[in-house]
């Protein structure tokens, strides 16, 4: 199934398309090509879906792109559902970029739609191997869609961006190329960091208990069980059945601290800490980054790197 739902994918898509200390906080790139800064009205319109994906557009396009993203902050993508004002950014735009693997679950034949009638349409998350994807049991054949919370992963994404800008704006080719090398190097100086403060956790306390599903490429990459209360994706509620085997493995574990999501419900899980007698050890971005602007220890919660620094700092202060 995994292997005819890809293959219906990927034709769809060719239809379709004919810092912390010692890092910068707000990823700003020097020396671009000569040229490079354009008029506003000649600007790339780009239109974007999760806030992730338009802080990666973002980053790469610089000041050739007006990106403009259908999500904002504390928006659960699953869920989402299309507005008229949105399919008529979609048209508008010169460019569209989506994560991809089913993360825009209701917002996703919207996608596919454009993706036939418009050539400029790229899920992001097409350069990652399938190889390296995971494939939990509970989806159905498809993939875990929630690849950023694995840098390394991220990082590969950066290329898409970078083709789908230059194949519409050529003249900007080496510009967006330029950033997007710049921009890896950045992340690679992140994922570094990643690693250093779960390393201040032993193993044994590496265990990460929240609202769904969202941080499975995290816990590979970072050494942490997960344990999700709910499935990969939000559409399912939390059974009682769900609730009590958390709270049962939260007291065997001895778990220190859950957490609450800020794009999903906090009542579930925070019943969940209520029950087993733990603290809520703070809320994470899981399906959105922060608020644009909102600075926490320096970085801008509302950018892919802020978001990241976030949930380390949270989940590793809390339990400590």
């Amino acid at each position: 199934m995994k292997a005819i739902f890809w293959r219906s994918f990927c034709a769809c898509r060719r239809v379709g398309r004919a810092s912390a200390t010692g890092l910068a906080m707000v990823f700003i790139l020097g020396g671009v090509p000569a040229g490079s800064a354009v008029a506003a009205e000649s600007r790339v319109k780009v239109t974007t879906t999760v806030t992730m994906v338009t802080d990666l557009v973002r980053q790469v396009g610089g000041d050739r792109v007006e990106v403009q993203g259908l999500m904002g902050p504390g928006v659960d993508p699953h869920l989402y559902k299309a507005t008229a004002a949105d399919v008529t950014k979609l048209q508008q735009a010169d460019v569209i970029f989506y994560s991809g693997l089913l993360l825009e679950g209701k917002l996703q034949d919207v996608l596919t739609r454009f993706a036939r009638s418009k050539r400029f349409v790229y899920p992001v998350t097409e350069s990652i191997p399938l190889e390296k994807l995971l494939e939990p049991p509970e989806f159905s054949g498809h993939y875990d869609p929630h690849v950023w919370f694995e840098v390394p992963l991220w990082t590969l994404c950066v290329d898409t961006v970078v083709k789908g800008l230059s194949e519409f704006d050529p003249a900007g080719k080496a510009y967006f190329e330029q950033r997007g090398t710049e921009y890896k190097a950045h992340l690679l100086e992140l994922h570094k960091w990643a690693l250093e403060k779960a390393g201040e956790l032993p193993p044994e306390k590496r265990i990460l208990a929240t609202s769904h599903d969202a941080f499975n490429y995290f816990g590979r990459t970072y050494g942490f069980k997960v344990v999700g209360l709910q499935g990969i994706s939000t559409v399912s509620e939390a059974s009682v059945a769900d609730l009590v085997n958390m709270v049962e493995f939260i007291r065997k574990n001895r778990v220190k601290a859950v957490f609450v999501e800020s794009s999903v419900p906090h009542k579930t899980i925070e019943r969940v800490s209520q029950d087993a007698g733990v603290k809520i050890g703070g809320e994470l971005f899981s399906d959105a980054t922060g608020t644009p602007g909102m600075m926490e220890n320096g970085y801008d919660l509302g950018t892919y790197e802020g978001m990241i620094r976030h949930n380390l700092n949270t989940v590793v202060n809390a339990l400590k």
